[in-house]
Parts: C-alpha cells; structure tokens; sequence
C-alpha cells in the first residue's frame, strides 16, 4: 500500500484550543498587515504626549491612525515604608473588614434577623481573619522583605507614532502646537 503525503488543509489540521486552524491560503485570502506607522514627535512625559494627541483630536486629525510609545521603559519601585508585624496586621485588617463588608451586606439582604447586626458581625470576623492572615504572612518572609513600596512603570520617552498616509498632516498640526506653547511661554 502506498501512502502520498497529505498537503495542509482545513480538513486535516487538527484542531486546537481555540478550534480548528484555517491555514492563510485557505479561500485566497492574505491577512491585512497592519499600515506602517511613522513618528511625528517626541515628548519627555506621558502628559505632554497625551496634550498632543488631545490637540490632533481638536484640530479634527483622524486620531484613530494614532499610537502613544513608550521607549526606553524602566520599572520604579518607591519605598513607602517600614513594613512590621503590626503593621502588616492592620493592613490585613483592614482588608478583611472591606471583605466582611462585603459578605456581611450579601447575608443581610437575605437575613430575617437583625441585618444590622449581621453586618457589625461579618466586618468583625472578616477584621479579625485579616489580621491573623496579614501577621502570618508578613511572619512567614523572616524578614526578607520588611518595607511596603509601591512600583510603576515609567518610559524615558514617549513618541506619537501616525500612519505614513497622515503623517505629514500630523506633524503640521503639531509644529502649529509647539509653536503656540514656545509663544505662550514668552509672552509672559
């Protein structure tokens, strides 16, 4: 018996998570790349990018051709704090008792009883679990990290990148921008 070799098609690809694959010759049709982009500007903050972008809309420029790209991305952990047992308790508590609430109006709603009383019971229990479990937790890292922080992501730069088709109607709007923003700045 001789075997030829299959060529791929809908019909013998098997199929995978999210159904059955059509290969890219399947009907003739090419996936639609998307247009190139080209970059018009640059800003040191996210803020200035996003007053351009803003302005380009005013200005009636077709903003869906537009992308705000972060470049040169660092990640910034800021210490907060000291991070103790105590309190890592009160934070645990603090979040429990939010959870309780939670709970607490969900069981009062469909109590007979005193919802009133439901409620001061559920923050409590919820206040109380949340500390045991915030101590805990803080306890079990044996102080490999004892400070809270708080992390963000920041960009060096931020470039307004258009579609190559809008790209030189783009940048005269936005040199009609800077050139308003460098006056407002002298004529003070």
């Amino acid at each position: 018996m001789v075997t030829t070799p299959s060529t791929p098609g809908a019909g013998n690809l098997p199929p995978g998570p999210a159904g059955t694959p059509v290969p890219p010759s399947a009907g003739g049709a090419v996936p639609e790349l998307a247009p190139p982009t080209v970059t018009v500007a640059t800003y040191p903050d996210y803020a200035a990018a996003q007053r351009a972008v803003d302005y380009l809309s005013d200005s009636g420029f077709p903003v869906q051709h537009t992308a705000i790209v972060g470049t040169g991305l660092r990640l910034v952990e800021n210490v907060i704090g000291r991070l103790t047992t105590g309190r890592a308790a009160s934070a645990g508590a603090a979040s429990g008792a939010w959870f309780g609430l939670f709970i607490g109006v969900l069981f009062g709603i469909f109590s007979s009883g005193s919802w009133v009383g439901v409620l001061i019971a559920a923050v409590a229990i919820g206040a109380v679990w949340g500390a045991i479990f915030g101590a805990s937790a803080h306890a079990m890292t044996r102080g490999r990290r004892d400070f809270t922080s708080r992390s963000s992501l920041q960009a060096e730069q931020y470039a307004i990148a258009v579609e190559a088709e809008q790209a030189e109607q783009a940048r005269q709007l936005l040199v009609r921008l800077n050139w308003r923003t460098s006056e407002a700045g002298t004529a003070g």
